[in-house]
């Protein structure tokens, strides 16, 4: 077994520095828009009022500023995996001390509003392919979507399932709008509530899954997020609740007091392009670009100078929900870095450093499995632990399991262990084939990817 997992983990890795090596960062950021999209995008007929229904149907009866987040947020669903990733890095910190570190992160807005609600972005995170389309819905048909929200509440309302209470206060602004607020403006309940029975008809979300809610038509609330540090501290955030709020009126978000309608590059916008600084202490490279073919974003930028060189990237596929990013760096004493991979509701985390004195990697993934491996001058060795607890550890060729008394020797001789042992180059061929390519369902390479940034800077 442990031999399955040091290959794995070699060939993840290897996979998320071909996504950066093999091909040269394209295209202009993404960019937050606060424009209205000159129309659709092209990638298929409208939603169907029914369709655009279903998908908005979890976030319906949310508090109107937190749906405001969600819509632009979902536009974004490359950031959104990124931010839930890095709040679960980062649990420890809280109040204050949570938004002035978001604040420094380079995500949308209305990103950066969701950690604040890290239940809400984490059911984003686990359900991307949704995210996605939702995204995709409110970008180009954002009146629209912003009905479809309005005729559920309705809907709610009329079986008796939305009221007023001491977490929300629910107002009949006119016959066609029903607003939710806060009951205590400082203070903001998630609903909870089944899809499937709370509005008196069943509406199933495609590629939506949550955790079991009771089977009656009731809202029930969890614990409430304090948003009152957010609001005052506008000297730190000004992405905070209190910014967002959503025009019924005029079918769209309100940001800063300004129609909102997400990242203008979704669906569309630029193919491929670059810039390239250079200066007297190195050079700079940053962009994006979008396969049609494929329906793969990516992004990334890379920085050169005496001292090293470092190079970032992020990469989605809203068709199979698949997710990577990666962080690598070098200098003089060697290399090290970071990756992210998530699919399915499945996530990775890998770090490895590499010096004179040899080779270390870790990995743990949302499901309980986590592992490390090493090589040096020295020999080399790993130990690992699955998901359903199983340990097993491995040195010099000998492959080891616990069995609660001890230690038993499952596996001897190095012909498989120390093959993958031996170095990270020893994996790029099966690297190839990883989860990026078509085949499996996943991301094609990017050097196949690269073919979209080709065709130059074309908007919509």
């Amino acid at each position: 077994m442990i031999e399955t997992f040091t290959k794995q983990f070699l060939s993840t890795t290897l996979s998320l520095l071909l996504l950066i090596a093999t091909t040269p960062f394209e295209a202009g950021a993404q960019q937050s828009g606060q424009q209205e999209p000159a129309g659709s995008s092209g990638q298929g007929a409208p939603l169907s009022a029914d369709e655009l229904q279903q998908l908005v149907a979890p976030i319906a009866l949310y508090p109107d500023a937190l749906v405001a987040q969600i819509l632009g947020a979902a536009t974004f669903p490359d950031q959104v995996a990124s931010a839930s990733g890095w709040l679960q890095q980062n649990k420890n910190l809280t109040g204050t001390a949570l938004t002035q570190a978001v604040d420094t992160q380079t995500w949308d807005p209305s990103v950066k509003a969701l950690t604040q609600f890290p239940s809400v972005l984490d059911n984003l995170a686990k359900n991307l392919s949704w995210t996605s389309a939702l995204g995709e819905a409110y970008h180009t048909q954002a009146a629209d979507a912003m009905t479809a929200v309005q005729v559920l509440r309705a809907k709610a309302k009329a079986a008796g399932n939305l009221k007023s209470g001491s977490q929300i206060t629910v107002v009949q602004q006119s016959p066609q709008v029903i607003v939710i607020q806060p009951t205590n403006p400082q203070v903001v309940y998630v609903p909870q509530y089944n899809p499937t029975i709370v509005y008196g008809t069943s509406y199933v979300t495609p590629g939506y899954s949550a955790a079991t809610v009771a089977a009656t038509g009731l809202l029930a609330f969890g614990v409430g997020i304090a948003v009152g540090a957010a609001i005052s501290n506008n000297n730190c955030c000004g992405w905070g609740y209190s910014y967002w709020n959503c025009n019924w009126h005029g079918g769209a978000v309100v940001y800063r007091s300004n129609a909102y309608y997400g990242n203008t590059a979704w669906r569309g916008g630029y193919y491929g392009s670059s810039a390239t600084a250079y200066g007297p202490n190195g050079a700079a490279r940053v962009g994006s670009a979008y396969n049609p073919s494929t329906g793969t974003y990516a992004r990334g930028a890379s920085t050169v100078t005496p001292y090293g060189s470092q190079k970032v990237g992020q990469a989605y596929n809203p068709n199979t929900g698949a997710y990577a990013a990666t962080h690598q760096a070098s200098n003089a004493y060697g290399s090290y870095g970071s990756s992210v991979v998530s699919k399915n509701g499945q996530t990775a985390y890998t770090q490895h450093q590499t010096t004179a004195q040899g080779s270390v990697g870790t990995v743990q993934t949302s499901a309980g499995g986590k592992g490390v491996a090493a090589s040096g001058v020295h020999g080399s060795g790993a130990a690992a632990q699955t998901a359903n607890g199983n340990k097993y550890a491995a040195a010099n060729g000998n492959v080891y399991k616990n069995t609660g008394g001890g230690w038993q020797q499952t596996r001897g001789g190095s012909s498989n262990y120390s093959a993958a042992s031996r170095g990270w180059g020893q994996q790029e061929a099966s690297s190839r084939s990883s989860a990026f390519n078509s085949g499996g369902g996943g991301w094609q390479s990017r050097s196949a990817s690269a073919r979209g940034s080709a065709s130059g800077g074309r908007r919509r």
